[in-house]
Parts: structure tokens; sequence; C-alpha cells
């Protein structure tokens, strides 16, 4: 009933005029005079393609009116262009719906509301219904709870939905998850954050951008009750609040950032304020922290304003950027990050300087001069040092405990039930059978439909649909190939969460398509970087012939120089479909150069965007490669290349380093470095370097490191320049610890436990015999043990090849039976699995290493039967593998 009364409300007040005083969205008035500020900026940033006609045509409330200007103020521009204004409105009114049917509405303050509950948008992922959908299944189930045990409740509920698993940077949409059933962190984290808000409360997606003390990342999530930020890790329900596997490595944290929408004007510490979103630093809340300066000098000791500073965290083997600030008239920028080590790097008008700041230090504090540019060799060593542990963990009762478990069984049940709708590849294959008979013949075409069908998990309707309206078409036998060789191209997110009116569009609509790989990659795949995928195809050729935009590449240079405006500071690294695009005529970079890549496409025209370079290119009617030059008077071309060689002498640990892993390259580009983006699983030292590696002429930068048991990174950095025709030959320096392998502490090698499957307790020496062997009790479905897992699995001949038993104990048979080994193929076959059953081994573990938290999950070390232990490594730690394997080797 309140839905319908409220708008008549304003329709009676705007007729009253003066007798009822109208409600407002925005009730600061110097705040909203910024926003309307804001707003019209926006509008002019964005004059064409009537996006703001909604303003002046739709009958709004004042509050709907100036919640929309908030709204629109702030969008990135793809926000602007790619959804209709209907879809803020139902999304505000939703919002209000549930500020005004849940209990803790009326104590939501209004900024919190305004930049923590209102806004759609929380990462880089499709918008979607998922705040009506979600708040239809959490009203009953937590409109009698407290706050803090909503939060809790909706957790639960998420963890029904979605687990953890690692897949590629493109964030799913929340309801994109759902149908999935799992997610990485960032989407798990996404959609945790979209649920918490859809019921009113406010929440924040919170990340680290790179961990210091192991490579990778992690996102999850901060809601607000009762006047304090709570942490939660998303889809993974605990039984209290500020309680995550990651309580450890948060505590090792360097930096801790969240986006808020908006002109926020909180208490935490500003990072960064751009016209979208202001950037804040939460590591306060999770690690010890000191504030360092950074004074910024030229060569003539002058101080330098609005230098750009840089700071880098050590992070999957190169200077990954964590905060960027700019110095003030005085040359001085600030920091308040983790008591460890950063690179921090100075730049400006081409010149560059750069130094290691140690936050641990007392008064911690750098002098940066620029006084390197382009051109310059050099070569330097540099020792990084992590944050030390100090978790901070809250109490939890056995009882507790027990019941989030039994939880947790509950949801995983509720899900897999959901998964099991799923296409198996059985299924799969009777539905091929049944549906194709014998097309496609090829035996090969049908294992890929098996395989798309399986891959698509909740999405498998969409594809069936599509897959039988491609069998119906019989006037063009090439259009069952073709439907094959597109689904080919997709990701493997991509099946997932890929909608019928983009298939059919890039089926039908792609011209000049032959079976060459070259033109199915480059004119009939959809996608082109992380972007949404859109049905554009026949859109944009019809669009782009009545503008007389001609089906000549260069042609269509010269209208994307023309016609298209950049304003990357309002985009918020958001792609603008390319209908969007050509819709506004404003874009950013990136979506400048994707909508370039569309465009050719629907003309007919092979183009890509590089993945190595980040370099837009297409090929010309000779097939041969050309770049686009948008900066340049000549509009394309081929680049001037020269050959780069590395000389790396292998070492009893390390035979061929590994790109990200050991090293990394990067090309200066505008005063900073970008880095080249290999193929992770392939790219080594021998195949990339060894015998040479062709790159673009330019300056260059070659980061290694070798990542110690603590965390701790010993690196080398070299700079060299690439000539046109020329050979630049440099050594790829590893550097290796003097330290030998020590032990560390004792372990009971005669501890028991009790084999999967078996019924007796055996001892670790009975199944290991005399030597070494590894010992790990592992977290069922924690992202930190799935991580630990695959790294072991990737290094599965080494492991087998060494012939040394890994035990690897789960701490109770319930948790075994939740255990799915088919997650995790291609485990050594030396490894043994069995149950703590008392979780002796683990407490023995915890206290004689002296573990934070009492040995949080995964705990693994390397002992021998003379019970020495040689090496420990608890929670969150990426690399195990090769950790592990570098240890062995060291015997």
């Amino acid at each position: 009933m309140k839905k319908h009364v409220f708008p008549l409300f304003f329709l009676l007040a705007s007729l009253c005029g003066a007798c009822t005083k109208p409600v407002r969205f925005l009730n600061d008035a110097a705040y909203r005079a910024k926003v309307e500020e804001d707003f019209k900026l926006k509008r002019e940033v964005l004059p064409h393609g009537d996006l703001f006609a909604a303003f002046d045509t739709a009958s709004l409330t004042l509050s709907e009116r100036e919640a929309l200007m908030f709204l629109y103020a702030y969008m990135p521009i793809a926000d602007v262009t790619d959804y209709p204004t209907s879809y803020y409105l139902e999304n505000y009114r939703l919002a209000e719906r549930a500020r005004n049917e849940m209990p803790w509405g009326a104590a939501v303050p209004e900024a919190l509301f305004r930049h923590f509950v209102l806004p759609v948008r929380v990462n880089n992922e499709n918008l979607d219904d998922a705040r009506r959908v979600f708040y239809e299944e959490l009203r009953e189930r937590v409109g009698k709870l407290s706050m803090k045990e909503a939060i809790l409740e909706v957790n639960h509920w998420c963890h029904e939905k979605v687990v953890y698993r690692p897949s590629d940077a493109r964030t799913s949409a929340p309801l994109a998850s759902v149908k999935t059933a799992y997610g990485r962190c960032g989407e798990e984290s996404t959609f945790t954050v979209a649920a918490l808000r859809s019921v009113g409360i406010p929440a924040r997606q919170v990340y680290t951008p790179r961990w210091a003390h192991t490579d990778d990342n992690h996102a999850w999530v901060e809601a607000w009750a009762d006047g304090e930020w709570y942490f939660l890790g998303a889809c993974e329900p605990e039984p209290v609040l500020n309680l995550g596997w990651f309580n450890a490595p948060a505590g090792r944290g360097m930096l801790m950032h969240t986006k808020v929408f908006g002109r926020y004007e909180g208490p935490e510490e500003v990072m960064l304020r751009t016209p979208n979103y202001t950037e804040i630093n939460v590591i306060d809340n999770y690690a010890p922290t000191s504030k360092a300066s950074v004074a910024v000098v030229d060569a003539q000791g002058n101080p330098v304003n609005e230098a750009k500073v840089e700071f880098k965290v050590y992070n999957y083997a190169e200077f990954y950027t964590v905060a960027t600030k700019y110095t003030d008239a005085q040359g001085l920028a600030s920091l308040t990050a983790g008591k460890g080590d950063m690179m921090v790097w100075a730049s400006k008008d081409g010149m560059f300087g750069h130094a290691v700041l140690s936050f641990g230090k007392e008064n911690p504090s750098v002098r940066l001069t620029l006084d390197k540019r382009e051109g310059h060799a050099e070569a330097f060593e540099a020792d990084i040092v992590p944050p030390s542990e100090s978790a901070n963990l809250p109490h939890v009762t056995p009882e507790q405990r027990a019941e989030n478990t039994r939880r947790m069984a509950e949801e995983d049940s509720i899900r897999h039930a959901y998964e099991a709708t799923m296409m198996t590849e059985e299924t799969a294959a009777k539905w091929v059978e049944e549906s194709f008979g014998k097309r496609p013949e090829s035996k090969s075409e049908k294992e890929k439909l098996v395989h798309f069908l399986v891959g698509s998990r909740g999405n498998h309707a969409v594809l069936r649909e599509f897959l039988d309206t491609a069998l119906r078409d019989t006037e063009n036998k090439d259009m069952l190939p073709r439907a094959v060789a597109l689904l080919d191209g997709l990701s493997a997110k991509d099946l997932r969460d890929v909608t019928g009116d983009v298939l059919t569009d890039h089926w039908r609509n792609s011209l000049s398509v032959s079976s060459a790989d070259l033109t199915r990659r480059a004119l009939l795949n959809p996608r082109v970087a992380n972007e949404m995928l859109t049905p554009y195809k026949l859109a944009l050729r019809e669009a782009l012939s009545g503008a007389g935009v001609k089906p000549d590449a260069e042609a269509l240079i010269t209208w994307c120089k023309k016609e298209i405006a950049l304003r990357p500071e309002h985009a918020q690294r958001i792609y603008i479909s390319p209908w969007g695009v050509w819709k506004a005529r404003v874009a950013d970079e990136r979506s400048r150069d994707v909508f370039f890549v569309c465009a050719a496409r629907s003309l007919g025209i092979p183009a890509w965007i590089d993945a190595v370079t980040g370099k837009v290119q297409y090929a010309d009617e000779s097939s041969t490669v050309r770049d686009v030059r948008f900066e340049s008077e000549t509009l394309s071309g081929q680049s001037e290349t020269g050959v780069l060689k590395a000389v790396f002498t292998p070492t009893p640990t390390l035979t061929d380093p590994k790109y990200y892993a050991h090293f990394t390259l990067s090309r200066f580009e505008n005063g900073t470095f970008r880095l080249l983006n290999y193929d992770e699983e392939s790219t080594t030292w021998s195949s990339l370097l060894r015998n040479g590696a062709k790159l673009d002429t330019g300056y260059y930068m070659l980061v290694t490191g070798t990542r110690l048991a603590s965390g701790s990174v010993l690196s080398h950095v070299s700079f060299f320049t690439i000539e046109a025709g020329k050979t630049t030959t440099v050594d790829l320096k590893m550097r290796q610890s003097t330290d030998q392998v020590q032990v560390i502490g004792n372990f009971n090698s005669e501890n028991t436990y009790l084999p999967a499957g078996g019924t007796a307790m055996t001892s670790l020496l009975q199944t290991c015999g005399r030597g070494y062997f590894v010992v790990g009790v592992l977290g069922v479905g924690q992202e930190p043990t799935n991580h630990a897992l695959r790294d072991i699995a990737a290094l599965k001949d080494d492991f087998e090849k060494w012939g040394r038993k890994l035990v690897l104990l789960f701490p109770s048979e319930a948790d075994y039976a939740k255990f799915r080994p088919s997650d995790f193929p291609s485990m050594p076959a030396t490894v043994v699995y069995g149950i703590d059953t008392d979780q002796r081994i683990r407490k023995e573990i915890a206290e004689a290493m002296k573990l934070q938290g009492q040995g949080a999950l995964p705990v693994f070390i390397i002992a021998d039967t003379f019970n020495r232990v040689v090496f420990v490594s608890q929670g969150y730690t990426i690399g195990l593998g090769e950790q592990l394997m570098k240890t062995i080797h060291g015997l």
C-alpha cells in the first residue's frame, strides 16, 4: 500500500503549494548546491544524444528529481549512456521502499544512505535488476532482525547463492553471479554489497589493490550498523562481524581502498577525488599504520608542484601502483599505509625519480629528485619488506562456531541442489545428439558444443535457444558452423552471462567471416576487451553508413579523431558501450579504442586490441597488421621494432623463471611504465627472452624478484632502450638469499591421523617413512586453501619427482565430506588425504611455530622424521607450491 500512497502524497503537495513542505532528498543546502553545480557540468560534458531528456519531460517529485540529479551528477559516462533514466528512478524508489519498510531505515543518516545505499554500481559490473530481486527474497528473512544480525543473515543468504572460484578480471553482475553460483572475490563482494544495499544497509566494497606479503589481491565488504563500520568476507559467513579468513593477511596489508560514489565528505583519509567518486583509505581499520611524506625536487633542488607520485607495492613481479598523489606547492605529498616498504615513483614533464620508502621506520620520509628521463640506463637492487602479522580476532564461542558450520553445510546443499539443474557432460551430449543428429558432422564441433553447454552453468537455456535458432536456419549452410565459431571465441565467463540478443546480432550481422582464425577472432567475436557485451553490429553499421563513413580503416580513424571528445576524468575506467559512444560522442581512451574495433568489425574490417601491448590494430586488404595512431597525423602504420634477449643462469631451485612469478617487462609511456601483459600460463624466460622477443622500439624496465617465505622480496630493476633493427641483451638476474635452509621448529612425526576412507588411525611416520615430508591442514571451500591446492597442482611433476609424501588433512570428517577433488585436478600422486580427528596436529603446529590465531587455515609445514621443521606457511599465501619446492631444493 505504501508504494501507492507515496507518489500520491507528492502530487497533493505540488497542488497545495506552500501548505505542505516538500520532502527533499538533499536536505543540506550547501551540499545540494555542489551537486547542482556538478550536475550542470555533467550536462555540459555530454551535450549530445538527449541523455538528460527525462529531467525535462518526466513527472518527478522533488525528492526523485534531487536523487536523480545526484546520481547523474556523479555517474561514469557509461552509466548515463547505457541505461535509461527509468532504471535509476526505479532503483531510487526501491531504495526508499527499503528505508521505509526495514526497521533500521530511519537510523541510517542521509549521507550514508546517499553514498552507500542508493548507488547501483559497486565495481565495473554490468548493472542489472538485483535490487528488486534481492529485496523480494530478503525482506521477510531479515525484516525482524537487528541491523548487525541482518548483516550476518544477508551473508548467509549470499553463501546459499555464490561460493568462491577464481575467474578472469571482468566482474559479473550480481544476478549473473547467482546464475553461475560462483565468482571470484571481486564478484562475491560486488554481489554481497548489492544484497546489503537492497535491504537498506549501507555497504561498500573494500579491497587491497595488492597484498605486500604475497602475490595477489583481495576484496571484501564493509557494512554499517548502529554507528560503526564492520567488515565481513563476502559469501563467507562467520558467526560474528569483523571476522574472516583474511584477518591475518589484512593485518599485513599496506593499503585498503574503497571508492565512494559522488562527492563524499566523510571522516576517512581521501586518496583521490574525481568527478565521479571519492577514493578513501581505510587501512586504519585493519593494520598498524604510519604516515609517510615524499618531497619532490627538480635537478636544482627546487620543490616541484603537481608532480605525480605513485606509491607501488611489489606484487606479481612488478611494482604495482596502489595509490597516486600529486605534490603541493612545497613539492610534498603524503600517504598513510601499513608498516612495510613501498617503491615511490615521481614524475613530471618526462622527468622521473624513484626510491624505496619504508613506512615501518620512525618518521618515514623520502626526497625524490626528478633527474632521470627516457633513455637513462640504470640497474639497482631493492630489498622489500612487508608489514609483520598483527591479526586481531574477535571472540567466537564453540556453540557459535558449531551453529555457523551447520548452517554453512545447509547452505551448501541448497546451492548444490541448484547446481544440479545445470547441464553435465552426459546431459549436454544427449541434448546435442538429439537436437543435431548428424549436424554438425565434425566430432570436434559436437565436443565443443558439449563444452559450451557445460561451461555456461545456469545460462545454458540461452545457449540452447541460440543453437536451436542456428539449427533451424536452412538457408545458409554456413550459419551453424558460424554459431559454433562465435561461441568458441567467447571467454568462459561470457558463456555464463552472454545474452541471446548479443549472440543473435553478431551471428547474423558479421560481414566477410571466413574460416580463417584471424577473421573469426577479429570480425565475428563480440568481445574486444573487458567491456559489456552488447548487440551493436547491425545498428552501428547502419549508423556509420548513414553518416557517410566508408568501410575503410583510415576513414574510420579520421572520424573517431574528429567526432569523439575524450573526457577520461568522467569515465571511471568503466567501458562505454559502442552505441553509447556513438550517441554521446564522448569517451575515454579505452572506450574510444573499443569503439573503433567494434565499428571496424561492423564494417567488415578485422580489428582488435593487442593483448600484450594494448595497441589498437587492424588487418588491411593484404592482411598486413597495422597499428592505429589516434595521436599522430599518420593515421596508421607499422611500429619499428628491435629484439630483446635476456641471459639467465639456471640454479638448482629455478631453471626457467616465469612471467608474473619471477619477472615482468614494462614500456615507458607518459612519464611512467606500462606493463606488457603476456600470457600468465605459458610465458617464461625460455619461451620469451632466451632466444629473443620482438618489441616495439622504446624505453623499457625489467623487474625481477625472489619472494622469500617471510613475504620479503629480493628485487632487481634494470632500465634499457630497444632500438630499431638491433638486439639488446640484458641480464635476467634472480637474486638469491644467502641464508641456507634452517631448522625453525619441532614437530612430532609420530602424530596420528585417520586416513581418508579408513577406520584405523596411523602415524605420519608410518605413512611417509624416514625423511622429509609435507603436512597441510586445509580449510575446505576457503579461498586461501583453494589457492594453495591449485599452486601445488601446478607443480605436480616437481612434487612427484621429489617423491616424498604430502599429507593433506581436514579438520573433521564433515569437512572432508564437503571436499570435491574434481575441483583440483592434477594433484600430485604423492598426496595422501586424511582427517586430523582431534585437531592435535593443527594445534601442535600452531603452538610449536607460535602461529597467530591458533593456526588459521591452511597451515603447511615441511618437516622430517627427526622432528625438525624447516618451512611453515599459514593462511593466505600465493605461490605456495614454488615456496615449498624452493625449500625442498635447498634440503
